[in-house]
């Protein structure tokens, strides 16, 4: 059961409250847990690491461009390079070394689509990057 309950106007917040209803089948009140949602975007804005930003601005295009292919690229990069050195360390974890197979693997396919679209800009990329082909 989620109620609103009356904060008495703290900083644009809204506490909720919540309680439990059933355990096993059995009605009981639980303590109730409150949670305080800050209605204030500015900082609710999730901000990016600071070298994930300084690659977008290698990469971009153009301003506030975050979807073109190289900047995908770069940044699938960079998460591989973070990835290979955890495996080094921790070589039986076998759930990042699945998640770094699927990140090659679209990083890959956006490379075949870049050399499809403009080869120039395939060439530039792969050589700023230090890939291989």
């Amino acid at each position: 059961m989620i109620t609103k309950i009356d904060t008495g106007g703290i900083n644009n917040q809204m506490v909720i409250k919540i309680m439990v209803i059933k355990i096993n089948g059995i009605k009981k009140n639980s303590l109730a847990t409150f949670i305080f949602i800050d209605y204030n975007f500015k900082t609710m804005v999730k901000k990016l690491p600071e070298d994930k930003q300084k690659i977008i601005e290698k990469f971009a295009q153009h301003k506030g461009d975050t979807g073109s292919p190289e900047v995908q690229i770069a940044l699938l990069t960079y998460k591989i390079d973070k990835l290979t050195k955890h495996l080094e360390e921790n070589k039986k974890d076998n759930h990042s070394r699945r998640g770094l197979l699927k990140t090659i693997a679209k990083r890959r396919r956006l490379l075949n689509y870049l050399q499809r679209l403009d080869n120039k800009r395939y060439q530039k990329l792969i050589s700023e990057l230090g890939l291989k082909k």
